[in-house]
């Protein structure tokens, strides 16, 4: 079974005790000459590099459940050891926990680069540095950490250190060389080639903000935190994770873009915390059937489903059915890509957004707040839905929303539309999500309130689909959101 592993196992909060200086990495933007011929060797590119690329290890302290029962037996001391407190149970043992990973220098006065998971849980002296040249220790404070990106960012106290060249991921292509340097498996450092396979990876739940570069380089246990760097030398990501069925390399390893770690250090070093943009929307995918239904050209950008009162988007005029193309001129692949590119903004700057509002496109400029810290979010007699020949809704049992079916379906007060009681399990309708408890809030733009609405306006869509926004729970996740059903047949 194919699974997503992180490339080493181990968040402290951020540490302001002490005051941070600035973090003043050096950087190169340009991109790389792609119609240079490739050499013979890539030495002269990692003895200039693997200096800034260290070992981190790091120790927590686990606390062992109490022995019970048989295990206070005295005479099974000599295997387990002593230690009773006298009252038929022994006490907890406490014991060291260490684990390894890699980091990366990115400034000369000690600011290192790693993964969150790296030095997660450790004890407060309980990160150590060990630098390139294997002659030296140090210990490492953590000046913070961001679990949503798996960026950690350390600092040691020393000067004069062979700190790496940042570029611009930005400017990457599928194709480019990468060389991945780290620590796998503690056998020492080790350097990997490979090339860039993808870019723009995510969806894989393993942090909150994925965007990550794929590499075929490989990439190991105790490779986290280690180098991605290009043909040059010059830093492009920090390896975070593999795909493997074994647990080792299998060719699909995934670095965290320099751009989007860079950030956060900035912010670390700053601020102690990571603040990230808020828009107030909840988003979705732009499918195929959804395209055509808001007669768009294709499935790019992100659908606007529901919009928070009183939040940003709704004060700048935002609307739901609204598709956001682009960000101050970006395009937004998808919803994914949307909700990282507004987060990497800082709290109170304003974007410009692009958006298709009926079929044209608008500009709608928006001042960003701060990101929560939690994301996320019988009057009348049941109507079964009227049929005939094209109806999407066949199949599915319609009422008014009372106020003992509200409480019933803990629906909010501020949501109005019908309530869906029933839905045939081999209905149209069913087959493109539409579930019992949901409640229906417009059918093809048109706001129902109530049973009667609903039917006349199904009846009058004439289109091959019905486009539905629909207020629903679906497992933590609770709000609005756009669906198309099957107008050209029956189940």
């Amino acid at each position: 079974m194919w699974a997503v592993a992180v490339a080493l196992g181990i968040s402290l909060g951020a540490s302001a005790k002490d005051a941070n200086p600035p973090a003043k990495v050096k950087t190169d933007a340009t991109a790389i000459n792609r119609d240079a011929r490739m050499g013979s060797s890539y030495s002269s590119v990692i003895k200039k590099v693997t200096p800034s690329v260290v070992n981190i290890y790091s120790t927590k302290t686990v606390k062992q459940p109490r022995f019970q029962q048989f295990f206070d037996d005295p005479s099974l001391e000599r295997f387990f050891g002593g230690g009773g407190n006298g009252r038929g149970q022994r006490g907890p043992r406490n014991y060291k926990s260490e684990s390894l990973g890699s980091g990366v220098i990115v400034t000369d006065d000690g600011y290192i680069l790693t993964n969150n998971h790296v030095v997660e849980g450790a004890d407060t002296d309980g990160v150590k540095v060990a630098l390139g040249d294997g002659k030296q220790r140090l210990s490492a404070r953590v000046v913070g950490t961001d679990p949503q990106t798996d960026i950690a960012v350390l600092k040691v106290d020393a000067k004069d250190l062979p700190a790496i060249t940042l570029a611009d991921s930005d400017k990457l292509e599928v194709g480019d060389v990468a060389l991945a340097i780290g620590n796998p498996f503690n056998v020492g450092q080790t350097v990997t080639m490979g090339i860039v396979s993808a870019l723009g990876r995510g969806g894989f739940g393993i942090t909150d903000y994925e965007d990550f570069i794929q590499t075929d380089a490989a990439i190991n246990p105790g490779n986290s935190g280690g180098a991605l760097v290009d043909a040059q030398g010059r830093l492009i990501g920090i390896n975070q994770s593999i795909v493997s069925g074994s647990g080792g390399n299998m060719g699909v390893g995934f670095a965290v873009p320099i751009n989007q770690a860079k950030a956060v250090m900035e912010r670390l070093v700053d601020f102690g915390k990571v603040t990230r943009g808020y828009l107030g929307i909840r988003l979705q995918e732009v499918t195929p059937e959804l395209a055509q239904s808001f007669k768009l050209a294709d499935t790019g950008g992100a659908l606007v489903s529901e919009i928070v009162p009183n939040a940003p988007a709704a004060t700048a005029g935002l609307k739901e059915g609204d598709v956001i193309t682009e960000i101050n001129g970006k395009k937004a692949a998808d919803s994914r890509h949307l909700r990282l590119m507004i987060s990497q903004n800082t709290p109170g700057s304003k974007v410009t957004l692009t958006v298709l509002r009926d079929g044209k496109a608008k500009a709608v400029t928006a001042k960003l707040g701060e990101l929560p810290g939690d994301e996320g979010e019988a009057a009348n007699a049941t109507s079964p839905a009227e049929k005939n020949e094209r109806d999407a809704l066949d199949g599915v049992e319609v009422e008014d929303v009372s106020a003992a079916t509200r409480r019933e379906n803990s629906i909010p007060a501020d949501v109005r539309g019908v309530l869906v009681a029933n839905v045939n399990q081999d209905s149209n309708a069913y087959e493109a999500g539409l579930r019992p408890g949901s409640v229906i809030l417009e059918i093809d733009r048109t706001p129902v309130r109530t049973a009667e609405e609903a039917i006349k306006v199904c009846d009058a869509a004439k289109g091959d689909r019905i486009l539905l926004r629909v207020w629903s729970r679906q497992g933590n996740v609770t709000g609005s959101r756009f669906m198309t059903v099957d107008n050209t047949k029956k189940k």
